[in-house]
Parts: C-alpha cells; structure tokens; sequence
C-alpha cells in the first residue's frame, strides 16, 4: 500500500503578507490581529492511500459530527463539504451574551476511471472521516495477433 501525504500550508494570508518581504519590517505588521485569520480558511488535511482493491481517503476534520457532512460523486469528481453551526448563549443578572460560531469546507477530488462509485463508503471516527473508493479490475486486452494459415 503507498501513502500520499498533503500537508497544510500557514494559509493564504500568512504567505502573501509577510513583512521580511515588503518594503520596510513594519509596513503589514498585524501581529495578533492576524493570528485567528487563518481559523477561517481551513481546509482540512487529506492522507490518500492506494492499494490493490481501494483508495482510502482520510481527512483530518475534528470538532465536526457525521451529520456535519455531506459526501458527493458527480462526473468523476468527489467532493467532500462540511457545514457547524453553533449558537452559545449567556444570559447573567447584569447583561446578556450572545455568540454565533460558523464552520465549513468544501474539498474535490477528481477519481480515477477504475473507481467503483457506486460502491464508495464513508465513516466518521474521533475526527477523521474515512472514505474508501473500491477499485474495479481493468482487463488489458491482448494485442492483436496474426494466426497464419497452414
């Protein structure tokens, strides 16, 4: 079995602002009010694997459900999206409190042509949702050959 390993990136706003390459060190300096930008962009790391009878897919997505997600195949392309919303609401003798909490990603995977998509299987465990995309047999077809006739 092999193993392909994607790792995460500091994120879109972290590599194109950086202060050692502008012109002066303090230009973009946001110091912590750029620190929880980058919560904002996740998108969740995948580790695909390939054997003889299946693609396995994890992705690293903790703090959602099973009922989080929603796992699609269209035209050869898998597409895996998550949606959390939270609502947390405080309500002391002086003031009340009100927060809203919103999560998502929406990651595609283009398939191979020996994928059997109607056989994909998905599972949600300790944060890491688990696909397996079965394989289906490609016969090679021999060449073609010439049988001379006695």
């Amino acid at each position: 079995m092999s193993l392909l390993v994607k790792k995460g990136n500091n994120g879109l706003f972290s590599d194109f602002f950086k202060t050692d390459s502008l012109l002066s060190s303090n230009f973009f300096d946001f110091g912590a009010d750029m620190a929880g930008l980058n919560d904002l962009f996740v998108i969740p790391n995948a580790n695909i694997a390939e054997s003889q009878k299946d693609y396995r897919i994890e992705l690293a997505t903790p703090g959602l459900e099973k009922k989080d997600f929603v796992v699609e195949v269209e035209s050869g392309v898998l597409t895996v999206s998550a949606q959390k919303q939270e609502e947390k609401n405080e309500d002391q003798k002086n003031y009340k409190r009100k927060e809203f909490s919103y999560q998502s990603f929406k990651r595609s995977f283009v398939l191979p042509d020996n994928c059997v998509t109607d056989q994909i299987d998905a599972k949600y465990d300790n944060g890491i949702l688990h696909i397996v995309l079965p394989k289906k047999e490609i016969t090679i077809s021999n060449p073609k050959k010439e049988i001379k006739v006695a």
